[in-house]
């Protein structure tokens, strides 16, 4: 796993009308601070990749569908760096992933269906703070076309 980089079950409330699926409460531990919530709708056979946040923590969940969230750590004083992690998320397998700045993202749907990630950030966006890169840039040893 990715230093600094939290994986969290979230609880789901099930019954014969459909589910409550949790995201962020304000007494969470890894709670730091509110700036937006959005929501990034991503095509089948699409990849949203790479970004990094210099300031942005990021808490990431699947609203809708199945997503395949995959990190990236090049910070040269991490212990991790080097590492590529891949996540899998969806309202069956629902987890909050928790990334701290400076850790490079991307994501895609993990099929062939429309999928939507949500992020409740500890800041506001804001365009100057973020770099993006082509999702098949050499800079990153992962391959998205592998299944």
């Amino acid at each position: 796993m990715i230093d600094g980089v939290k994986i969290i079950e979230k609880k789901v409330i099930t019954d014969n009308r459909g589910k409550i699926l949790h995201m962020m409460r304000v007494d969470d531990n890894n709670f730091d601070k509110f700036g937006e919530i959005y929501f990034s709708y991503v095509y089948p056979n699409q990849i949203k990749a790479w970004h990094i946040h210099k300031k942005m923590t990021l808490n990431y969940v699947a609203a809708f569908g199945k997503i395949k969230l995959v990190l990236y750590d090049d910070r040269v004083k991490s212990s991790t760096n080097g590492l590529v992690q891949e996540i899998f998320l969806s309202n069956d397998n629902h987890l909050l992933v928790s990334i701290p700045p400076m850790i490079w993202n991307g994501f895609c749907s993990a099929d062939d269906k429309l999928a939507v990630l949500a992020n409740c950030s500890d800041i506001p966006h804001d365009k100057e703070e973020i770099e993006r890169l082509p999702f098949d840039d050499n800079k990153f040893p992962y391959d998205w076309n592998k299944k």
